[in-house]
């Protein structure tokens, strides 16, 4: 099985702070994207690989969830399926960025 790589929220951050050229998606369900998200579009767990056409393939993509588990399970299923290369796993999640830089 290949390694997922991974990217912090600080790396996140730069990165958004940079105005990077990056696809951001979220892999929770709609519930949790309306109550809580850090920009990503929207491509649940259980949906992820009917969204492939709107996955980019030229720059990274970076996959978030609540802690890094449904986003590590989501790349997981892509790798399976198609070549990527460009995959990030979000460590932590959006709890991670709560923790790192808002909401207590």
């Amino acid at each position: 099985m290949q390694q997922t790589k991974s990217i912090t929220v600080i790396q996140l951050k730069e990165l958004m702070d940079n105005q990077s050229d990056f696809q951001l998606i979220d892999t929770r369900e709609a519930y949790e994207h309306a109550s809580f998200n850090i920009g990503g579009t929207l491509f649940p767990l259980a949906e992820i690989t009917k969204h492939i056409a709107e996955i980019e393939k030229e720059k990274p993509v970076i996959l978030y969830c609540r802690a890094g588990v449904r986003s590590q399970i989501a790349i997981q299923r892509l790798l399976q399926k198609f070549p990527f290369q460009n995959l990030y796993n979000l460590t932590g999640g959006t709890e991670a960025w709560k923790r790192t830089f808002e909401i207590r």
